[in-house]
């Protein structure tokens, strides 16, 4: 029996399902992680993986990279947690304004469900108003208000999809189909009055990788400037990865709101709220809209946040990762007639011949078929989220090499599995 499957027999008496987080159980088991560096993952059994999962995003620079470590020691040496201010704060919030377009102040928190929690919380203090759109099979993060699934119909009221929410809690949810303006416009037409925002992934990365149609975001723009209404891009995944300036560069769109996290902390646990000052000033201490927390603007994550924007800053971490990135979707797309969605460093295979462009569409590729071809590469030392409906980034520790070798494996995984 093998270390990881002997790890896995004694966090199931410990922890629940053995896991810390459901995107982490695999069939049979998971591998247990020992240690990493660079692209590559290595796990309790001495196995090594090249690594496109990286911890779901954030590790745009790859596993222990030197610079951004030399920082965190040089900090942790300093001291882990002050409960005051520190310049790290003033400097990573600068960096934030400056690449990011609609920001014009900063809080930092401590992930993205506590940034997507206290955006909505802020749009409904700034607006008066209570009720929220958010798109079907999006993701933003694990609090009550968000936690909801897709209901019959394009614009139907949310109903929780977890145990645990009340459904008051979520009466206040509505939702729609990605790419759908038809959806949203009935929406607004009907209840613009009590709708404070709109919150989506600007590109679709927790129902696999989702990208908007050409004009999706300025009439979203549009329509929420003519009705009062607040727009927040959750940019956790894509803010900083993208582009510097995430998904609202890359567009040309301007929210009012933006969430921040994971490429954000350069590994370290971080999220983020960004905005227009005049809406982040309702904000306590200023406003009346609460929010504050223990690890808020911790030393760590700051000290690494600020490292990894160096390097994104000084050198050509987006040209290379973003090429690569291309240069395995259009591989895959020779070698199958599955749909390849990619933009950037981020790509994903979903498992169907039609087009994915909203949660329906992805729900209809075949989850166990990609979970065969997941096991696959796993066995040929590639290592890719253990879900369809997750996304697989390209870090810049990434090589041509590593690509190659994944391409080769792809293939094998992809006979093995459907013969194609």
């Amino acid at each position: 029996m093998g270390r990881s499957k002997k790890l896995y027999e004694r966090a199931k008496k410990v922890l629940v399902g053995g896991v810390n987080s459901p995107v982490r159980a695999m069939k049979p088991y998971p591998f247990f992680t020992k240690h990493a560096k660079g692209s590559k993952i290595y796990d309790v059994d001495g196995n090594e993986y090249i690594d496109y999962c990286l911890a779901y995003g954030p590790l745009i620079l790859g596993h222990a990279h030197d610079y951004v470590v030399g920082k965190i020691k040089e900090q942790a040496e300093r001291g882990t947690a002050y409960g005051t201010p520190t310049e790290q704060e003033v400097i990573l919030a600068e960096k934030v304004v400056k690449h990011v377009p609609s920001a014009e102040m900063v809080r930092f928190v401590n992930s993205g469900t506590e940034a997507t929690m206290s955006a909505i919380r802020l749009a409904r203090g700034y607006t008066g108003r209570r009720k929220i759109i958010k798109i079907e099979g999006a993701f933003h993060g694990a609090h009550d208000y968000v936690l909801v699934k897709a209901g019959s119909g394009a614009t139907t009221h949310g109903v929780p999809t977890s145990a645990g929410i009340p459904e008051d809690t979520t009466k206040n949810t509505i939702l729609v189909p990605f790419n759908d303006e038809e959806a949203v416009e009935s929406v607004v037409k009907r209840e613009r009055e009590d709708i404070a925002c709109i919150i989506l992934e600007p590109i679709m990365g927790n129902a696999g990788l989702i990208l908007p149609k050409d004009g999706y975001l300025k009439f979203l723009r549009e329509i929420t400037e003519e009705n009062g209404i607040l727009l927040i891009f959750d940019e956790v995944i894509t803010g900083f990865r993208v582009s510097m300036g995430g998904a609202q560069e890359y567009y040309g769109v301007e929210p009012d709101i933006t969430t921040l996290g994971k490429v954000l902390g350069g590994g370290l646990p971080i999220g983020a709220i960004a905005g227009k000052r005049e809406i982040m000033e309702n904000f306590s201490p200023l406003g009346k809209v609460y929010q504050a927390g223990t690890f808020n603007g911790n030393p760590m994550s700051m000290t690494s946040g600020i490292a990894t924007l160096e390097v994104l800053e000084r050198e050509n971490v987006h040209e290379k990762i973003n090429s690569l990135g291309e240069k395995i979707a259009k591989e895959l797309r020779s070698i199958t007639d599955y749909y390849v969605s990619n933009i950037g460093s981020m790509f994903q295979i979903f498992f169907t011949e039609e087009e994915v462009y909203d949660y329906a569409t992805a729900q209809r590729s075949n989850a166990e078929k990609f979970l065969e071809f997941q096991r696959a590469l796993l066995s040929e030392g590639i290592f890719l989220p253990p879900s369809q409906f997750e996304t697989n980034f390209i870090s810049y520790a990434h090589t041509k090499e590593d690509v190659e070798k994944t391409i080769a494996a792809m293939e094998n995984a992809l006979r093995k599995v459907s013969g194609k």
